[in-house]
């Protein structure tokens, strides 16, 4: 039997074999991530056309909550509506903005309350899709590709900090080990491998029992908090996804780890196929979030679940004249089962008075959890 002929290297195999030679062989993770990621018109929301949908048929890979129900974005807004009284500002900043489904809501349903709406997003293919979607607000609608020095107003992220490169460490009998990433030229083309190497870095806190352990480390989304805490002048950040506080996080029976990909809505959790073609995540160590603002002098403001900031910005009256369908696709946003509970949402703020508790978190509030 003739041997299977090489298959041509994509332009996504050339720029990580490139990477990985040009570290002495061996890539750290959140450094592979974020090429497989955001590498310009190669990474995978750079290059990915419709990355978000309900159902892999649409050519998605996922489906978030401002595309499950409108409801979501239209709660969150009454959120946003008293953080911007709170503050006295009058912008809203939303990382990621995705297809703007939410921003979309949010100006419907916020209208003039919001002077100007800024979506800070990297993918010139998501823009275009915005600026579609946002055509009614186009003249409150701006774009940037970076914060600016200083700015004032409402933040929001959904779904953010877990597309954020994260390192991968792993014990190793007893050993904390960094993973890297390696190359291994086969015939059929460029294969990658897994390599460990020996490293100071470990978790914030100790875990018990001598099992071999993977997990992440979140040096850059904590250093994405302090930049917004040096730059934001005025105002409060909502920061909504999936995590847990930092002892659920390293719970000592929590061996694998959190990294997951996702590609046509089903899930793996091996980062080092279809490079670039799929996403990859982590959940989220909202404890580490919360210690980064306040080492920054940015105030905690709120920690809970979706489900709870969601009803408590009103999600329930607004469902009152949905449709039966209307409220049962809301419903996934509140049920401990599907979003409700998984999802959190960690609220920070600057300049805002130090009695003052947002409405999303006057119940069921766990900001002690952190």
């Amino acid at each position: 039997m003739n041997a299977p002929l090489p298959s041509k290297p994509t332009a996504m195999d050339k720029l990580i074999t490139r990477l990985i030679d040009q570290s002495n062989g061996w890539l750290s993770f959140d450094r592979f991530m974020a090429s497989a990621l955001y590498a310009p018109n190669l990474g995978y929301y750079s290059a990915r056309t419709q990355p978000i949908g309900l159902m892999a048929s649409s050519g998605s890979d996922f489906v978030t909550a401002p595309q499950m129900s409108p409801y979501f974005s239209r709660s969150l807004a009454r959120s946003i509506e008293e953080a911007l009284l709170q503050t006295q500002t009058e912008e809203v900043w939303e990382f990621g903005a995705g297809t703007a489904q939410m921003a979309f809501e949010i100006l419907t349903t916020l209208g003039d309350k919001i002077n100007r709406y800024v979506i800070v997003e990297v993918s010139s293919h998501l823009k275009e899709v915005q600026a579609q979607q946002l055509q009614a607000f186009k003249d409150k609608v701006v774009w940037m590709e970076q914060l600016p020095e200083h700015f004032s107003g409402v933040v929001v992220g959904n779904e953010v900090l877990d597309a954020m490169p994260v390192k991968l460490i792993e014990r190793r009998s007893g050993v904390w080990m960094e993973l890297g990433v390696a190359r291994d030229v086969q015939l059929n083309g460029l294969k990658l491998d897994w390599a460990p190497r020996p490293t100071d870095l470990s978790p914030p806190i100790d875990i018990p029992g001598e099992h071999d352990y993977l997990t992440e480390i979140h040096p850059q989304a904590e250093a994405f908090i302090k930049t917004l805490a040096e730059r934001l002048q005025k105002g409060v950040v909502f920061l909504i996804d999936y995590g847990f506080p930092e002892r659920e996080y390293y719970h000592e029976q929590r061996s694998g780890g959190t990294l997951m990909c996702h590609q046509a809505h089903q899930a793996d959790s091996n980062p080092l196929i279809a490079v670039g073609q799929k996403d990859i995540t982590a959940h989220v160590n909202f404890t580490g979030m919360a210690l980064a603002a306040q080492d920054s002098a940015m105030a905690v403001l709120g920690y809970t679940t979706q489900a709870h900031f969601l009803i408590n910005s009103g999600l329930l009256d607004l469902l009152e004249g949905a449709s039966l369908e209307e409220k049962a696709m809301a419903q996934k946003l509140i049920t401990e089962h599907e979003m409700g509970e998984l999802f959190k949402v960690l609220a920070l703020g600057v300049g805002t008075s130090a009695d003052w508790e947002p409405m999303g978190f006057q119940v069921g509030d766990r900001s002690h959890t952190l």
